[in-house]
């Protein structure tokens, strides 16, 4: 259950920086910038997005602004995986996860 989110995928001129253009808007006209290390302590769609690409382990650096997701990825580590936790962002209902009983 939930929205599934499309997403393409591309790197940037930057070596190490891969943009992720999605379907739905994320941010409205804000910029959203987050660092790996700093604590994200927000609930917004962007604060759930940047902690779970930052717990995958490959990023430094989380931009979003309006329905772009940009990755600065740590050294030596390529985009793998990032495009999947982007398009399952809002999908709650996961295999081997207990539905809540309201």
């Amino acid at each position: 259950m939930g929205q599934p989110v499309v997403v393409t995928e591309k790197p940037t001129a930057r070596p190490g920086v891969w943009r992720f253009e999605t379907n739905r808007v994320l941010t409205g006209m804000a910029h959203e910038r987050y660092h790996r290390g700093t604590e994200i302590t927000g609930d917004r769609p962007p604060d759930e997005l940047a902690r779970r690409i930052f717990a995958h382990g490959n990023a430094d650096e989380v931009h979003v602004y309006g329905n772009v997701v940009t990755v600065t990825l740590a050294r030596g580590h390529g985009p793998d995986g990032l495009r999947e936790i982007i398009e399952g962002l809002y999908t709650y209902y996961r295999e081997g996860v207990t539905p809540a009983i309201p």
